[in-house]
């Protein structure tokens, strides 16, 4: 067995454990967690790996990446879109992947639910939320939030499924809890309104470093790349 599929073994072992013990902690169960397997400059051959070790969704973060692979990976797990979405990529993408978590305007939204319309499909899409309210960052502020929820919930073709983020780089995976906190707050005040072609399933937030606080706070889907596939090459 290649080195690369060893360390996914034993990294997949240790990070299952670490979802379990934090939805214990937060009053759920495993089962209530995704782990979404980060792909990002990972082959289709340990991809495929992982899922046939049980990974059930992945995500990539460039269009072109996952158009390279598309054909070579195994249909056995859910593909969602996790990184920024340029507008003249959306074509290429719509109808390829079931979620796609990283919609940072309502422009965007519109221009996914154009494209969904004419190929027949509804695309589920979760709206990024910029938490930290960083400028080099894309996402809807908190306080626009409401606003484009209500336009984004008219727009045929797309379904909002819920929220995402990115917190600020945290030196201590603790520093990010305040902004779980407050991402988790705003999903369930948006959850509890009950607003036409909205429904807040999913809570995407916690990476790599932080993904245990993340549950925690009450994410349940968490995006996991270099601790479950090692330090990888992002040139």
């Amino acid at each position: 067995m290649e080195k690369s599929f060893i360390s996914f073994n034993e990294n997949y072992k240790e990070i299952e454990e670490n979802i379990k013990k934090a939805a214990e902690k937060s009053g759920r169960r495993r089962e209530d967690i995704i782990l979404l397997a980060a792909t990002k400059t990972v082959s289709p051959e340990l991809i495929n790996h992982a899922i046939s070790s049980g990974i059930n969704y992945i995500g990539e973060n460039r269009v072109q990446e996952f158009l390279s692979k598309e054909d070579a990976l195994s249909t056995d797990a859910h593909r969602h879109f996790i990184g920024h979405l340029q507008s003249n990529k959306v074509k290429d993408i719509v109808g390829k992947v079931e979620m796609i978590q990283s919609v940072h305007s309502v422009k965007l939204a519109k221009l996914i639910g154009k494209l969904s319309n004419e190929k027949g499909i509804v695309t589920d899409i979760l709206l990024e939320v910029n938490i930290g309210k960083e400028e080099n960052k894309s996402g809807f502020l908190k306080e626009e939030l409401q606003q484009a929820i209500e336009e984004v919930s008219k727009i045929e073709g797309v379904k909002l499924r819920g929220l995402m983020t990115i917190p600020p780089v945290c030196e201590n995976s603790c520093d990010a809890i305040p902004f779980f906190e407050e991402m988790y707050k705003l999903f369930i005040d948006n959850r509890d309104k009950k607003i036409d072609n909205v429904s807040m399933d999913y809570l995407s937030m916690g990476m790599s470093s932080d993904y245990a606080e993340a549950i925690m706070c009450g994410s349940n889907i968490v995006r996991i790349g270099t601790s479950l596939f090692g330090a990888r090459n992002y040139n």
